[in-house]
């Protein structure tokens, strides 16, 4: 038996009884990375030491009774989300040294309920992609087809999950980057409504639409790692105060004949890949068999949304960035006597193309004379897209989108022409800019992964997964693993 293959709800059941420890589960999945990650380059950092340190420790609460779902499951986080101690780089050359003095409050809420870090995940420099192709420590690779990206930023996350490097992953999902490469990868990418969890302790990307969010093999599973990383944290004033339910019991006693789901009107006319479109009606047909109800809805805004995000996203990014000019944070570059010629140095050595890209898109959008025609106007598109997303839940209970509009594509593809690359994630922004919760689920793994998007209201996890978790027993290859 293959430790490191086993679900979070099987390992789970197997420490509690004693069948299996947290170090040997913890040894099978740093043995895989070691064997594997070379050729696949999804883990930027493997802490071999505190991960089997941290196994044992979660070994002695389980031998004292302790109980934890999370409890001894090993995991890797996306490398913008801070470890103490640990490097945490943003794929750039920025930070490539940068050491956290302190846990994100995703990453410390997990470590309390005992899972076990075992590294950290290569992503898009500073998350800024939809490919891991521009990650500054070179590209992550598709597990199930190397001459393909495994989807982005959080790639190297669901590369990951994907070659059963760990039992989750943590994402960071700003216009779903969790959701497009669990979808290319064939695993579930969960991204909670905005406020759910805390941003406390992540690098900054858009900060009005950015989400930490988990990438897992199943749906049961994301709802064990959203019960333990969801509430309110004292040091992000976003979060929201919700009692948070048990989000395990959503997953059972489900019913499509009390469902209705909506299909936007808008997204027949934007093409989609002849397998993604063949999966997607599959999914749609065994929803509607199992007694699930269906209803056209109307988001007119939707087709301006990815436009309103590649300007709100670039306009964020060029002030969040703005801290990293080699003085507090960042590359030191102390030949420049001059302040302004620092500046430019340690920004032209320390950004990729991407990361300088967005950064000039944002900052001439909000220069004078620009802001009103460019920013303000996309914040009205995002407030008309919040407005229909909530007229259009009043007709039914949940949203259903293909994920992607293609599967993995080959390396180089798209990284010549920028907008192919925006287009990515046209499906996936529009919950991102109305901060509702969503989840990729797979469709077929095989001979590439496709996948579906389920969008509910805001905080409205539990009807989410309980959907997404029913949904799942129609997709195919459930068990198919990738030939590495």
């Amino acid at each position: 038996m293959k430790l490191n293959e086993l679900t979070i709800s099987v390992a789970s059941s197997k420490l509690a009884t004693g069948e299996i420890t947290s170090l040997q589960l913890t040894k099978d999945c740093l043995a895989m990375i070691k064997r594997h990650n070379k050729s696949i380059n999804a883990c930027l950092l493997v802490d071999e030491r505190g991960a089997l340190e941290a196994a044992k420790k979660a070994d002695l609460r389980l031998k004292k009774g302790e109980r934890g779902v999370l409890l001894g499951i090993p995991f890797l986080a996306k490398d913008n989300i801070l470890t103490k101690d640990l490097k945490t780089t943003a794929a750039s050359k920025m930070l490539a040294n940068y050491v956290a003095p302190y846990d994100a409050t995703v990453i410390s809420r997990l470590k309390k309920a005992g899972a076990v870090l075992l590294g950290k995940t290569n992503l898009d420099e500073f998350a800024h992609g939809a490919s891991t192709e521009y990650s500054a420590f070179g590209a992550t690779r598709n597990p199930w087809d190397k001459k393909r990206v495994p989807g982005g930023s959080s790639g190297g996350s669901a590369a990951a999950v994907a070659a059963n490097f760990c039992l989750f992953a943590l994402g960071t999902d700003t216009g779903g980057s969790v959701r497009h490469p669990a979808a290319f990868c064939g695993a579930v990418g969960l991204k909670p409504s905005y406020g759910l969890s805390s941003r406390f302790g992540l690098i900054a990307m858009t900060s009005s639409t950015d989400v930490p969010g988990c990438i897992t093999k199943n749906v049961t599973d994301a709802a064990y790692v959203l019960q333990v990383i969801a509430g309110v944290d004292k040091n992000d004033a976003t979060t929201v105060t919700k009692n948070i339910p048990d989000y395990s019991k959503a997953v059972k006693n489900f019913s499509w004949k009390n469902i209705t789901i909506g299909l936007p009107k808008e997204i027949d006319s934007f093409p989609v890949a002849p397998n993604v479109k063949k999966s997607f009606l599959k999914m749609k047909a065994d929803i509607k068999r199992a007694g699930g109800k269906f209803v056209n809805i109307n988001l007119p805004s939707i087709e301006f949304a990815l436009a309103a995000y590649y300007i709100i996203t670039p306009c964020e990014i060029s002030s969040n960035l703005a801290r990293f000019d080699g003085l507090r944070f960042g590359l030191s570059k102390t030949e420049n006597k001059k302040l302004a010629m620092a500046y430019e140095s340690v920004r032209e050595a320390g950004f990729g193309a991407e990361v300088k890209r967005r950064i000039i898109l944002g900052t001439y959008c909000l220069s004078a004379g620009y802001y009103e025609a460019y920013y303000l106007r996309a914040q009205k598109v995002r407030t008309k897209i919040i407005n229909e997303f909530n007229k259009a839940f009043k007709l039914c209970d949940c949203i259903m989108t293909p994920t992607t509009p293609t599967s993995a594509f080959t390396f180089g593809a798209k990284t010549k022409d920028p907008l192919k690359m925006y287009l990515e994630d046209y499906f996936l922004v529009p919950a991102s800019l109305a901060g509702l919760p969503a989840i990729s689920v797979p469709l077929v793994k095989k001979p590439l992964p496709t996948a579906v998007q389920f969008i509910t209201n805001a905080f409205n996890e539990n009807q989410l997964l309980s959907i997404a978790a029913a949904s799942e027993k129609f997709s195919l290859d459930h068990d198919l693993k990738p030939n590495l």
